[in-house]
């Protein structure tokens, strides 16, 4: 086995292999490095473990430097991508990271692979290479969301409807009576509608979007390759709910949902949810992620993300939980001090992005 990095020429070699593995996330493809390159200031470095000449195990790693030093940080969202059962594998992936990390003065590799708790294992072969897991007590501050919802795609497009809760098939149906429409077919022009309903949930429900230049950079790389898709509930000629989605191999991801304050009453999220899930079964995807959910099962009034986990849940998607970040600390003294000043670290980050991009939100 050897490891090596994977150059431009190669990308179909890496995104074949991303997309077929169990573990595989559009946010280890080529693409999405380009993305974050492009809008976010970051650096991919994509290192793969090469076994007969075929990938065994892959990092798309993105670098970013720290404000004022020579030090970076080191992340693969949603990554790395291997039989987390070869410790082989894992050693040697893990090993060449930390050389590139002496090259690039990197002080820490930040992890947070798709790999549920139920899996316990994994937790033991990371520790045993180096890594320390990072405490999340509310399970949706990390860089990824821990809990999330799933759909299984497996049955017939009847009895994913008929798995809905009755309430959900009566939504969906009574957008349908009502005269929603649900555009798929949309083009670049519609992105500026899309965000404008974006301005409008983040202003209704209190959090922040990145700048609009960040989805045009989704649109000309994900939505182009085909791995993103826009799509706009319309009523009376007005856009009133859309979502952008991600799919990637056999992967359907809902990613980001925005909605009018105007004809709430005609239930157009329902109707929007199950036209993307119908898309994902016809694109033969097995899975539909409804992405970040509140972490707690028994559900309390003053839980702010209940209601996502109950609007999902309606759907018959199933509550799932990942073993959540891990950090491959390489300098102790830096990563104390990033540990102990990370928020005012990431303010830095954040500001820097918003100068340079006109964002106003955004993770690591």
């Amino acid at each position: 086995m050897q490891v090596r990095e994977v150059l431009e020429s190669e990308r179909e070699l890496w995104n074949g292999f991303v997309a077929k593995s169990p573990t595989g996330d559009l946010l280890q493809s080529f693409e999405w490095g380009e993305l974050k390159r492009r809008s976010g200031g970051w650096r991919p470095i994509r290192l793969a473990v090469e076994d007969g000449g075929g990938i065994v195990g892959a990092a798309s790693i993105l670098k970013r430097r720290l404000p004022r030093s020579n030090k970076c940080i080191f992340y693969a969202p949603r990554g790395p991508v291997c039989d987390f059962a070869d410790r082989q594998v894992l050693r040697l992936l893990t090993d060449a990271v930390r050389a590139r990390a002496r090259q690039e003065a990197a002080i820490l590799f930040k992890i947070d692979p798709p790999i549920t708790t139920e899996d316990s294992r994994v937790v033991s072969l990371l520790e045993e290479v180096g890594f320390v897991g990072i405490s999340d007590p509310h399970g949706f501050g990390g860089v990824q969301p821990r809990c999330v919802m799933q759909l299984d795609l497996e049955p017939s497009i009847d009895e994913l409807l008929a798995n809905c809760k009755p309430k959900w098939r009566y939504n969906i149906r009574l957008a349908e009576r009502k005269g929603v429409r649900v555009r798929s077919s949309c083009t670049k022009d519609d992105l500026q509608p899309f965000y404008n309903l974006l301005k409008e949930t983040a202003r209704r429900d209190r959090f922040l979007i990145r700048g609009y230049d960040y989805y045009e950079c989704i649109w000309d790389i994900l939505v182009e390759a085909g791995y993103a898709k826009l799509f706009l509930a319309e009523y009376e000629g007005e856009a009133i709910a859309g979502a952008l989605s991600f799919i990637f191999g056999d992967k359907c991801w809902y990613t980001y949902g925005a909605s009018s304050n105007r004809h709430r009453n005609v239930m157009p999220n329902h109707l929007l949810q199950w036209r993307m899930i119908e898309w994902a079964k016809e694109s033969g995807c097995k899975v539909y992620d409804f992405r970040g959910v509140s972490p707690k099962r028994d559900w309390s009034a003053d839980d702010p993300l209940s209601g996502l986990n109950r609007f999902k849940e309606g759907f018959g998607a199933r509550f799932v939980e990942y073993i959540g970040e891990f950090d491959l600390p390489f300098s102790h003294a830096w990563y104390w001090a990033w540990t102990v000043g990370r928020p005012c670290a990431t303010a830095i980050l954040k500001s820097l992005r918003r100068r340079r991009t006109g964002a106003v939100s955004g993770d690591l």
